[in-house]
């Protein structure tokens, strides 16, 4: 599992033009099972996404796709972590660590 954190690098406007397109891509990742949850950061410099799987080069690769990164609002700094203990209903999701 993945948490995904993106810091803004240009200011707020220039985010809120690009965040229509963002969203719309993080439907996209929603839709393919990709992400468990996501949400802007306060105070609003930023924003976190919480994302399955276990290859760290295919994550780096997704999060170039994003309308953040592709017009330069953002940089994300990708951290995995075994989900070794979950809350009830989210049982598909613990992982072991071998």
């Amino acid at each position: 599992m993945f948490v995904l954190e993106l810091s803004y690098v240009a200011a707020l406007e220039r985010v809120e033009e690009v965040l229509g397109e963002h969203l719309v891509w993080l439907r996209g990742q929603y839709e393919a099972g990709v992400f468990l949850a996501s949400g802007r950061k306060e105070p609003r410099d930023g924003g976190i996404i919480l994302a399955v799987g276990n290859d760290v080069a295919a994550v780096r690769e997704l999060v170039k796709s994003d309308p953040f990164m592709v017009a330069g609002v953002c940089e994300y700094r990708v951290t995995q972590f075994y989900a070794t203990n979950v809350a009830a209903g989210l049982e598909q999701y613990r992982e072991t660590v071998s």
